[in-house]
């Protein structure tokens, strides 16, 4: 037997209709949250993650690349003025100059250069002696981006690559600027410079630093850092503490993890035979240079440059400072720099 079903009471309906109100408004404020919710940001490329949140760098300063004889060499470059190239060493990449490329861009433009096979460069340059390493760099600059009045500054390897700018493309460079490196050439042969450190010595065999480090980068760079700081065994002291942050070990870490970087970075040493000839064969340096070293190494750089650099107006070792001298006195470097550049 079937029944019919009552009617609701007005009260019952009214509650109903309530409670269904209630619900819709809900679907639809869920509704409008998850459109109005913003798109998750998509993860940076590799040349960009360690830059991605610092405020310092969004809206002013870029991650470019340009094609260089067969190589895609990576740059980053901003800010406003007179142009700064500046040019890294072993074991680093542009991002060894990032804690005083603010500063410096409120008063220049400044291109920061991964060199060619090293860091966020990819391709094989033709050779790692220096005097090939600075024409890769002059044409990107003077070339492909049209600078042709640079400030060129170097440091360790880079500052050899610098004055090979300089030397070889005077009306192209401004100032030179060398930072803490014994130069190869007249006053230093390559069996000697080879014995002025472990290494140098390790780094120029063949096969050997490879094999040794091989899937270890993170860790070889992690103990190599301290021995050329402050105190550090290089310098004959006992300190072990690194200068730099975890984040930038990893940064450094992730470009020379890549097989054909770590071969590259040993690359530069292995081309010091080389090095020494050319330094040797190269047109003195007129430009106005700026030297400058770690704590106590003035003189015996000095030494080392002085029959290729011709014109230096200011050489001062920095103090607190091993090898790593943006790192470990970073206000003091950009003060010396900025006076120099802008005298």
């Amino acid at each position: 037997m079937i029944t019919a079903q009552r009617p609701l009471p007005c009260r019952a309906l009214r509650a109903t209709r309530a409670r269904a109100t209630v619900v819709l408004a809900l679907l639809l404020a869920l509704a409008t949250a998850a459109c109005s919710t913003p798109t998750p940001r998509q993860d940076a490329p590799a040349h960009a993650a360690a830059t991605q949140d610092d405020p310092r760098f969004e809206g002013t300063f870029r991650h470019e690349f340009a094609e260089v004889d067969g190589v895609r060499m990576h740059y980053v470059t901003g800010g406003r003025g007179t142009p700064v190239v500046l040019i890294h060493g072993w074991p680093q990449t542009w991002y060894g100059w990032w804690p005083i490329m603010p500063e410096l861009a409120e008063h220049h433009t400044v291109y920061a250069v991964d060199l060619p096979g090293l860091g966020d460069s990819t391709g094989s340059p033709t050779g790692y002696d220096k005097a090939t390493l600075a024409r890769y760099v002059h044409e990107l600059i003077a070339d492909r981006l049209g600078v042709d009045d640079a400030r060129v500054i170097g440091h360790d390897f880079g500052a050899a690559v610098a004055f090979q700018y300089a030397s070889r493309f005077p009306d192209d460079t401004a100032r030179l600027g060398y930072f803490d490196l014994p130069l190869p050439g007249p006053a230093v042969d390559a069996p000697t410079y080879r014995s002025l450190s472990w290494h140098i010595a390790f780094h120029s065999q063949r096969k050997v630093p490879e094999a040794v480090v091989g899937d270890d980068v993170r860790a070889y760079l992690s103990l190599f850092y301290p021995q050329v700081s402050y105190g550090g065994t290089a310098f004959g002291g006992t300190r072990e503490r690194s200068p730099f942050t975890g984040a930038e070990v990893d940064e450094y870490a992730r470009t020379y993890s890549r097989p054909e970087a770590l071969t590259g970075g040993f690359e530069l040493y292995r081309a010091l035979d080389e090095d020494v000839r050319d330094t040797v064969a190269a047109e003195p340096v007129r430009a106005p240079t700026l030297l400058m070293t770690a704590q106590g190494q003035l003189d015996a750089i000095r030494r080392t440059v002085a029959p290729r650099l011709g014109n230096i107006v200011r050489a001062v070792d920095v103090p607190k400072a091993g090898h790593w001298l943006v790192e470990e006195n970073p206000r003091f470097v950009t003060a010396e720099l900025l006076r120099f550049l802008d005298a």
